[in-house]
């Protein structure tokens, strides 16, 4: 009977990872949602726009500290033809690095402490669609190929729809071996070992296998897709829960 029920949630999974992998599929056109087409140009709309502004402008307040703000774009699939019901609204903040008086890893600590706590504070969507906020530096070299200029409502990298060949049979394949390892860490975590060393290994082994893909094929490469396949059914989430309950048995005393 266990082994029924266990190959019936593997066929379930299965069945969920290309349901999400279908996800990446091209478009004939951005959301509607988010843009519409003016003389045969898609610009975002206005309601979209304002309410985008006033979100960042909000975030800054909570930030507390006065940055001089170069831009706000949006990025992401939600400024291109492979956005689908998983896409969030990527919307980042451009200030320079170089402007302040900080020290560099100090302020990316806490721009990443203060982002992390306005997004769990706040269940911001925008017509159904996930609002996360980043802060990014104005010389950090944009990848992705939709960039939208919310505050200067204009394209400052016009998406072009292309037809992608993805491997879908690959990006399962890939996203598969690191969902065994992540299901591996949780088993000896609930078995009382210790996996800290193993999460941090993972999460940069996961973080160059990323980055590896973004650098040779971009958005399209099956290495950026299987990760993003990874977030979108929840292992992500998953190894960084695994982090946290780590880090609090460490630091509890049971008896």
């Amino acid at each position: 009977m266990e082994n029924i029920q266990i190959v019936n949630e593997l066929i379930e999974e299965i069945g969920n990872n290309k349901e999400i992998v279908k996800s990446f599929e091209v478009k004939d056109g951005l959301s509607k949602d988010i843009f519409i087409k003016k003389d045969d140009q898609f610009v975002m709309v206005e309601e979209i726009r304002s309410r985008l502004l006033e979100v960042s402008e909000s975030f800054m307040k909570f930030i507390d500290i006065d940055f001089f703000v170069h831009d706000i774009i949006l990025t992401g699939s939600l400024a291109n033809f492979n956005w689908s019901s998983y896409s969030d609204v990527d919307l980042h903040i451009l200030i320079d690095y170089d402007e302040t008086e900080y020290n560099l890893d100090l302020l990316k600590g806490f721009f990443d402490s203060k982002r992390s706590l306005w997004n769990k504070q706040h269940e911001i969507t925008i017509k159904g669609f996930d609002c996360e906020i980043y802060v990014q530096d104005v010389n950090e070299k944009h990848l992705s190929s939709g960039v939208y200029s919310v505050l200067n409502n204009g394209w400052i990298v016009t998406p072009e729809k292309t037809i992608q060949s993805i491997d879908k049979e690959m990006i399962i394949k890939k996203s598969k071996s690191f969902e065994e390892d992540i299901d591996k860490i949780e088993v000896k975590l609930k078995s009382g070992k210790d996996v800290i060393d193993q999460i941090k290994k993972l999460k940069l082994k996961l973080k160059r296998f990323r980055q590896s893909g973004l650098d040779s094929g971009g958005e399209f490469s099956y290495e950026n897709l299987a990760f993003k396949l990874l977030r979108r059914n929840g292992y992500i989430g998953k190894l960084m829960d695994l982090q946290t309950q780590t880090t609090d048995k460490k630091l509890s005393i049971t008896q």
